[in-house]
């Protein structure tokens, strides 16, 4: 594994604050809190709301822009900006991979109707570092 992909990994390998930028039906950027995590392969995941603005507008525009990496501003030493193609998954299987206890106070459970699954598939991500100009890129080829 490079050593970038491991720093990214660093940020986003449990569930992290992140904000989430989609495309709105009238063609206007909208941006919302998010947890999201990542697996090795950088594959990005997320619960939500299957009636949510979020899956209708992933559903007419899979582009979405996320920005994660800082939990603490007077700590903070780097964050990642991630452009990327969702796909909302309602599957069992995937919906069972995601599901954890901290989503019993928001879904009955894993079968909830309205739960489902958010996958982020990255081409872009860049790692930067606090004062560093350029950021590091990892790109899909």
């Amino acid at each position: 594994m490079s050593e970038l992909k491991q720093k990214i990994l660093a940020k986003i390998d449990r569930p992290t604050l992140s904000v989430l930028s989609t495309i709105t039906e009238d063609g206007k950027p909208w941006v919302r809190y998010c947890t999201p995590m990542a697996d090795e392969n950088l594959t990005i995941w997320m619960a939500t709301f299957l009636n949510s603005r979020k899956v209708a507008q992933i559903r007419k525009n899979p582009e979405v822009h996320l920005t994660t990496g800082v939990t603490d501003m007077q700590t903070a030493e780097s964050y990642l900006q991630i452009q990327g193609r969702a796909e909302i998954l309602t599957d069992e299987k995937s919906k069972k991979a995601v599901w954890n206890p901290h989503l019993e106070n928001i879904f009955s459970g894993p079968d909830d109707p309205n739960y489902c699954v958010c996958k982020i598939t990255p081409y872009r991500i860049e790692y930067q570092g606090m004062g560093m100009v350029p950021p590091e890129v990892w790109e899909v080829n």
